[in-house]
């Protein structure tokens, strides 16, 4: 316990799944948290009150990070309440649209890329300035996803923003070592949370979906929030420019059989 004691971390897309469990687990391990939401307020309200239930302070801001003005509200809010952050967990994003690249609407395609890429770049960005103005150091976890490498068809506006996400990870992580500031991503794979809600409602569709996986189960959000404790934690001072793969070992079936 206390791994996080008097770090500030603020958290994308909080109000729900990965980002709501690494909410409360940071909290249990001594950190203050911003809780950032777009619509659901009602789950972020939830997950300030798990965090407070921790013992620890946090504060709720809606913002879409899509969009620079309201990515420096943030962060403005933020630091006004806090003094600083000290971790950055870029959670928040949007599922495939199942469409086709030749039927896919480009508009559709951005607001893809705006949710997964633009708004990483854009906290990242602002993370960095925050962290280099108060002396260096830091820990940035951007959370990708096992499609960063495995195509889905009907998922190019996703694997595409997981994909140049990794290499985001990669390269920042080598512009900002010299301010001892952390960069790694983690990229789960299936996932027990609304964006796999079906698998939730009915107990048959998931043990179909899971026959894939090795372990032949998807993960809890709050297994996700264990390996980004660790990222977010002096435990991993000496990692940076990496990628961490949750999957139950589904990237080492694929081509299986073939």
């Amino acid at each position: 316990m206390g791994r996080l004691e008097q770090k500030v971390a603020l958290v994308t897309g909080s109000d729900s799944g990965i980002g709501h469990a690494t909410a409360v687990e940071f909290a249990r391990e001594g950190a203050d948290v911003v809780v950032n939401y777009l619509e659901d307020e009602h789950g972020a309200d939830q997950t300030r009150k798990e965090v407070e239930a921790h013992g620890r302070r946090a504060v709720i801001v809606q913002a879409d990070h899509g969009y620079e003005d309201q990515v420096e509200r943030l962060f403005s809010v933020a630091i006004e309440e806090f003094g600083h952050v000290d971790i950055l967990m870029n959670n928040a994003s949007v599922d495939a649209s199942g469409v086709h690249v030749a039927d896919l609407d480009f508009e559709a395609f951005q607001r893809t890329i705006r949710s997964n890429l633009f708004g990483q770049v854009l906290c990242c960005k602002h993370f960095v300035r925050h962290r280099k103005a108060n002396g260096g150091g830091g820990k940035i976890i951007n959370v990708t996803s096992i499609h960063e490498d495995i195509p889905n068809a009907g998922g190019a506006d996703y694997d595409c923003s997981k994909g140049a996400l990794r290499m985001l990870t990669r390269t920042l992580a080598l512009e900002v070592a010299e301010d001892a500031i952390n960069v790694n991503s983690l990229a789960p794979g299936m996932v027990l949370t609304p964006f796999n809600q079906k698998a939730i409602d009915d107990p048959a569709f998931l043990e179909k979906q899971v026959q894939s996986i090795p372990l032949k189960r998807a993960a809890q959000p709050e297994e996700i929030a264990k390996l980004a404790l660790f990222l977010a934690s002096s435990d991993s001072d000496y990692v940076t420019g990496s990628e961490y793969v949750m999957d139950g070992g589904l990237m080492r079936s694929v081509g299986q059989g073939a």
